[in-house]
């Protein structure tokens, strides 16, 4: 560990070290690669993996306002890269590149590193989800068979082509608004199936699923590993979430890959027991918190990042709020005229703290980045948030292939953002 890395600790007579929540900010930061150097010449896989053995897993949605949420964690960290980067290490492998990350359930549906995925697939699919499953499976007992045959055949495949091999009599195209609930039979059961690993996520086209087998996504090392005991997954991914996080309560080491409550106090005690995890207290944070004994906590973190709404430094909203004083919410499903600061909404890390947040749309019609709203948080100097966030957003406007960046009128940070940008 640097000497002066952890200023700010104390221990305390019961043996538990107390650390500051600045210690813990920069701790966390640290963890997830934000103090990372950026490369200095062109982004390779090498830098792609860098990234992935520091968050771990990226979580993947349908939102496209701006950037697909799986490709903007990997550009906050080490800048401007090739998406192609990414879907090669994901659907494109080659023998000379293979793949490296596979599609499962994790934080919610993710991109994780292809040897995590036999720790996943122990997990039982949640009960609020098999009510709705089941009745199907009854009422065709066939149909995952029959799926499985064609994906077999075909794969990879996309569950409308596989609707229509099967021309299954419930086959019926999506109505326009349809909730979830609402879908095909035949695609509920593909989800069923990813959900369970009996099917895995070939390929993507035009961010439609392709189905195909486990074993023809995945390595033959991968497929040899015996499924573990739950216990013991449930160990390694706590052991994984400390790693990604740095410093963390229990809940926030639970929520990282959605674990049960028991199985996390379970797995964090026999981690703790082991020296593979120091539990330490926070000042501020009411509950205890748990430590990677390899964290490091670097004296500053400097320079700046748009983070999207699915970047693991921010998606657990009550953690980004106890860390960074930052209270974040996703307003996509609010009505316009109820929401604060905007649809799609980037918080901005300047130096290590969250300064302030722009509402973002990618243009591509017009080739502009635009910037419906922008907004600087307390305590933080728009003039200095505004030069910073200038740099980010012209950045990720070259990134995106948009010649422009437009800044409209929302925000107090508007003003000062424009004059910044020269606009």
């Amino acid at each position: 560990m640097v000497a002066g890395e952890l200023s700010g600790v104390r221990a305390t007579i019961r043996g538990v070290r107390t650390i500051s929540a600045d210690v813990a900010r920069r701790t966390a930061l640290a963890a997830q690669g934000m103090a990372d150097p950026r490369p200095s010449g062109p982004v390779t896989r090498r830098h792609l993996q860098r990234v992935l053995g520091r968050v771990r897993l990226l979580q993947l949605d349908s939102v496209n306002v701006a950037v697909r949420a799986h490709y903007m964690p990997i550009f906050s960290r080490i800048g401007a890269y090739p998406p192609a980067l990414l879907d090669d290490a994901a659907w494109s492998p080659t023998a000379k590149r293979p793949r490296l990350l596979v599609e499962t359930w994790a934080h919610e549906a993710s991109l994780v590193p292809v040897e995590d995925w036999p720790l996943l697939g122990h997990r039982v699919l949640p009960q609020r989800w098999w009510r709705h499953y089941a009745p199907l499976l009854e009422r065709h007992p066939s149909l995952a068979g029959d799926i499985r045959d064609v994906v077999a055949e075909r794969g990879p495949i996309g569950a409308g082509a596989i609707e229509k091999a099967l021309e299954h009599p419930t086959a019926r195209p999506r109505p326009a608004g349809a909730s979830w609930w609402e879908r095909s039979e035949v695609k509920r059961v593909c989800e069923y199936l990813f959900a369970t690993g009996g099917l895995m996520v070939g390929g993507r086209r035009h961010f439609e699923r392709l189905y195909d087998l486990p074993e023809r996504v995945l390595p033959a090392d991968v497929l040899a590993v015996p499924e573990p005991d739950p216990a013991d997954a449930a160990r390694e991914l706590v052991r994984r979430s400390a790693s990604a996080l740095g410093v963390g309560t229990g809940t926030d080491l639970r929520d990282y890959y959605r674990l049960g409550p028991e199985r996390t106090r379970e797995a964090i005690a026999e981690l703790v027991d082991a020296g593979e995890l120091e539990q330490v207290a926070v000042r501020g944070w009411a509950k205890p918190a748990y430590r990677d004994p390899g964290a490091r906590t670097p004296r500053e973190v400097v320079g700046g990042a748009l983070l999207c709404p699915f970047d693991p430094l921010v998606w657990e909203r009550e953690r980004t709020e106890r860390i960074f004083g930052f209270r974040y919410r996703i307003e996509i499903y609010t009505p316009e005229h109820k929401r604060e600061y905007g649809y799609y909404v980037f918080p901005f890390l300047l130096d290590g703290r969250l300064a302030g947040r722009v509402d973002l749309k990618a243009d591509r019609a017009s080739g502009a980045l635009r910037v419906p709203g922008a907004f600087t948080e307390p305590g933080h100097d728009g003039s200095r948030v505004a030069s910073g966030l200038a740099v980010a957003l012209r950045e990720m406007a070259g990134w995106l292939e948009l010649d422009d960046v437009v800044v409209g009128e929302r925000g107090d940070l508007a003003g000062p953002l424009r004059r910044a940008l020269g606009v």
